[in-house]
C-alpha cells in the first residue's frame, strides 16, 4: 500500500551553520523530499553563544541551498523562541518532528519544543541521537538529558553504546540504523591532483587525522605513536580546527621532534576541500579516547580510504577489523600497531577494494526507511 504524503518538520542545524550535523539534516530532508513528502527545516538564529564555542566561526557565507525550505527561528539561549517554534509546530500539526540530539546543552530548547508540538495529539517526536552522555561532562548533563529524552516518542540510534545509555532514561521505542556515508563531498580524486590542490608533496605517503581537534579525540596519542612509527617518505597529515589548546599540541609536536614529520592544516575544512584530504591519504586514523560513532569513518567510506580506529564506543561496529582497516587499543602502542600493519605490503590496496562492498551498508535511504518504520510503530 502506498504511503500517504507525510509532513515532516526537521529541527536542528542547517545552513548557514557548518559541519557534519548540518549536512546530515539537509541530506535527510532531500531524501524525504525525493519520496514526495512535505519537509521544512527549522534551524538556529544562534546555536552556541560565543562563550561556549571554541572555534572561529559557526557559519558559512555560501548561498542557502535552493532546493530546501530552511527557516532560522531558534536561539538556544532565548526561551521565547522555543515557545514560539513549539506553538507553531503544535498548530501546523506535522506528522513528524525530527530532531538531532548530540549534546545536553540542546535539551532545554529541544525538550520545550517537543513538549509543545506533541501536545496537539497528532505530531510524533523522533530523535536521531548521536550521543546520550557527552564526551566532556558537566553537572547538568543528566538533568538536561532527562528533560529532553522523556519528551521523545521514538529514537534512531547509531551505536549499541548509545542504545545502552538511552535505556537508563527512557523506554521509548528505538531502532538501529548505522550512520550513512557523506556522499555530498564527491568522489575520490587522483592522488597527485589532490596533493597538489593541498600544496603537499605527492611523493610522500600520508596518514590522515581529520576533523575538529578536541582532547577526547586522542591526537596526543597519535603523535606519540607517530614518533615511534616515524618512517622515511611518510608524514602525518592533520586537518581540522582546534577546539582545544593549540599550544598543547604544538608543544607536543616539538617535544617529540616531529616538526618535519607532521603537516598541520589547522583550520576549518570547507566541504569543497574535504575530498582532497581523503584522496591524498593512504589511511585515516581515529585514535579516540571516547566515542559513540564518528562521521569521519563515513567520509572515509565515501572515499574508500582505509581506517584505523580505537576500540571505544561503537567505532568497532562500523569498521570490521582486518577487512577495511584495524581496530586497535587506545594506547600509543595500540595505534602504532595499527599503523605498522596497515602499511604492510598490499594491505591498503586490499582494504580499499573491500570498502566497495562494505560501504553499501551506509545509505541515506536506509536511514530514512528506519525513520518511517519507527513512525509506524509510535503512531499506532
Amino acid at each position: 500500500m502506498e504511503r500517504r504524503r507525510l509532513k515532516i518538520a526537521i529541527v536542528g542545524p542547517a545552513h548557514p551553520y557548518r559541519g557534519g550535523l548540518a549536512s546530515i539534516m539537509e541530506t535527510m530532508a532531500r531524501e524525504f523530499q525525493s519520496r514526495g513528502y512535505d519537509v521544512d527545516i527549522l534551524t538556529f538564529t544562534l546555536q552556541y553563544p560565543s562563550l561556549l564555542f571554541p572555534g572561529k566561526s559557526q557559519t558559512v557565507d555560501t548561498p542557502a541551498p535552493k532546493d530546501l525550505r530552511i527557516r532560522r527561528r531558534l536561539s538556544t539561549i532565548n526561551p521565547f523562541s522555543w515557545w514560539s517554534v513549539g506553538r507553531e509546530l503544535r498548530k501546523a500539526e506535522p506528522d513528524i518532528v525530527l530532531m538531532k540530539y548530540w549534546t545536553p546543552f540542546m535539551a532545554p530548547c529541544f525538550g520545550t519544543i517537543a513538549r509543545l508540538a506533541r501536545n496537539n495529539g497528532h505530531t510524533r517526536i523522533i530523535c536521531q541521537i548521536d550521543n546520550v552522555e557527552p564526551h566532556e561532562h558537566h553537572l547538568t548533563d543528566k538533568m538536561f538529558n532527562r528533560y529532553y529524552l522523556s519528551s521523545v516518542d521514538g529514537f534512531i540510534y547509531m551505536s549499541e553504546q548509545v542504545h545502552g545509555e538511552l535505556k537508563a532514561y527512557t523506554s521509548a521505542p528505538a531502532l538501529f540504523s548505522p550512520h550513512p556515508m557523506f556522499e555530498h563531498f564527491g568522489t575520490r580524486r587522483h592522488r597527485t591532483e589532490a596533493c597538489n590542490a593541498l600544496g603537499i608533496d605527492p611523493d610522500m605517503r600520508y596518514a590522515l587525522f581529520f576533523g575538529l581537534i578536541r582532547d577526547y579525540k586522542g591526537l596526543d596519542t597519535l603523535l606519540e605513536a607517530w614518533a615511534k612509527f616515524r618512517r622515511q617518505g611518510h608524514k602525518l597529515l592533520i586537518a581540522g580546527e582546534f577546539y582545544a589548546s593549540r599550544d598543547k599540541y604544538i608543544n607536543l609536536i616539538k617535544s617529540l621532534k616531529l616538526e618535519s614529520d607532521v603537516v598541520l592544516h589547522d583550520h576549518f575544512i570547507p566541504d569543497g576541500e574535504v575530498g582532497n584530504y581523503f584522496s591524498s591519504a593512504d589511511c585515516v586514523v581515529l585514535p579516540y579516547k571516547t566515542a559513540t560513532q564518528s562521521g569521519v569513518t563515513q567520509i572515509a567510506y565515501n572515499f574508500r580510504t582505509p581506517i584505523i580506529v580505537t576500540d571505544v564506543g561503537g567505532l568497532s561496529e562500523i569498521v570490521p577489523d582486518g577487512r577495511v582497516g584495524y581496530v586497535v587499543d587506545s594506547s600509543a602502542d595500540g595505534v602504532l600497531s595499527g599503523l605498522e600493519r596497515i602499511y604492510a605490503k598490499g594491505r591498503i590496496e586490499e582494504f580499499t577494494l573491500n570498502m566497495e562492498e562494505e560501504r553499501k551498508r551506509f545509505s541515506w535511504a536506509a536511514m530514512c526507511d528506519k525513520i518511517e518504520e519507527l513512525y509506524d510503530i509510535i503512531r499506532s
